[in-house]
C-alpha cells in the first residue's frame, strides 16, 4: 500500500482555515525555519521523541533494542537509533513516542470524514499541513487525496511555505478551496540566514497562485529582532500593490510552545534567541496594511 509521512492529525482546529477543521500534519520539509515549532516535522522518515521527564529508567527499552541505542543511562543514542519504535511498545511509561507514520489516502480521508457533521455545521473541512505538503512523496498521493475529498465533498484548505514546483500547486489547484501561504522574509538574505534557503521560488510560486485565481490569505509569521520591524512587513504592502491578490493577511506571532519538542529529539532548543512580539508591534504592523487599503488584517491565526 502506497502511503504517505504524517506526523499528527489534529481535530477540531480553528485556527487552520475557516470553521472547524481537521488538519493533516506531514513529514518533511524543504526549510529549515530557525524558530520552528514543529522540529519533528523537518525529516520525513520517522523520528523518536524522548521524554526524560517520563522517565522511570526501568531499563525495559534498554533490553528491547535490537541496536544497544538505549544503553545502560537508557537515554537515546541518536547514532545508533533508527527509529524503529521496538522501545516504544515496550516503555510501560509513556515515555518514548514515533513521530511519523505512513498513511493511504483512503486512510486519512476515513479519518477526516468521523467530523463530517461539525465541517457542515460550521462551514470547515480538512486542512493539509506540516513540515510541508507540497514536497510530500509521492505526490501523485498527494493528488489523489485531495481528488478523494474533494469527491467527499469536504473543504480542501493548504498551509504551505511555497518552496515546491508550481507544477504541484497547478495539479492541486482545482481540489483546493484555499492557500494559506507563508511569507516569512521578504528580504533574500535574510530569508537564507534565518529559513535556510533563497526566497524567489516562493515569491513566484505566490505571484503565480494568484495570477491564476488562486484564493490565498498570506500568513506571516513574526520574531521580535528578526523580522518584525515596519522595514520587514512594508515590502509585503509593496508585493500587495503589485497584483498579489489576497483576501486576509494573518500576522502570526511567535510562542514557544516547541521548544520542548527539541529537548525530546536530543536537540538544541530555541533558547532564548527568539522573542515574541509586543501586541502593541503587532498593531502598529497591522496599521501599516489597514493604511494601504487592506482592511482584512487579522492578528493570530
Amino acid at each position: 500500500m502506497v502511503s504517505l509521512p504524517v506526523f499528527n492529525i489534529q481535530k477540531y482546529c480553528i485556527h487552520d482555515g475557516d470553521g472547524i477543521r481537521t488538519t493533516v500534519f506531514f513529514k518533511g520539509c524543504p526549510l529549515r525555519c530557525a524558530w520552528c515549532h514543529n522540529p519533528e516535522s523537518q525529516k520525513p522518515e520517522p523520528q523518536l521523541l524522548w521524554d526524560a521527564e517520563k522517565c522511570t529508567q526501568c531499563g525495559a527499552c534498554a533490553a528491547a533494542c535490537p541496536r544497544g541505542a538505549a544503553g545502560d543511562s537508557v537515554r537515546v543514542d541518536r547514532e545508533r537509533c533508527v527509529s524503529c519504535g521496538v522501545c516504544v511498545r515496550v516503555c510501560p511509561a509513556g515515555a518514548r513516542q514515533l513521530s511519523g507514520k505512513g498513511m493511504s489516502p483512503e486512510q486519512i480521508v476515513d479519518e477526516a470524514k468521523k467530523d463530517l457533521m461539525f465541517y457542515e455545521q460550521s462551514g470547515g473541512g480538512v486542512t493539509l499541513s506540516g513540515g510541508e505538503v507540497m514536497t510530500a512523496e509521492p505526490f501523485d498521493e498527494v493528488i489523489r487525496l485531495c481528488r478523494l475529498l474533494h469527491e467527499e465533498g469536504i473543504s480542501i484548505f493548504v498551509d504551505t511555505c511555497g518552496m515546491a514546483p508550481y507544477e504541484r500547486f497547478d495539479a492541486i489547484r482545482a481540489y483546493t478551496d484555499c492557500f494559506l501561504y507563508d511569507i516569512k522574509a521578504m528580504d533574500p538574505e535574510k530569508h537564507k540566514k534565518w529559513i535556510g534557503a533563497d526566497n524567489r521560488l516562493i515569491l513566484e510560486n505566490l505571484r503565480c497562485l494568484s495570477r491564476d485565481g488562486a484564493r490565498l490569505r498570506l500568513r506571516i509569521p513574526l520574531v521580535e529582532g528578526i523580522n518584525a520591524e515596519p522595514e520587514d512587513v512594508l515590502p509585503v504592502v509593496e508585493l500587495l500593490k503589485e497584483g498579489v491578490r489576497a483576501e486576509k493577511i494573518h500576522l502570526l506571532p511567535y510562542h514557544t510552545f516547541g521548544q520542548e519538542k527539541y529537548r525530546k529529539l536530543g536537540r538544541s532548543g530555541q533558547g532564548e534567541l527568539f522573542r515574541v512580539p509586543s501586541q502593541e508591534k503587532l498593531e502598529s504592523l497591522a496599521e501599516l496594511f489597514r493604511q494601504a487599503g487592506y482592511s482584512q488584517v487579522v492578528i493570530g491565526g
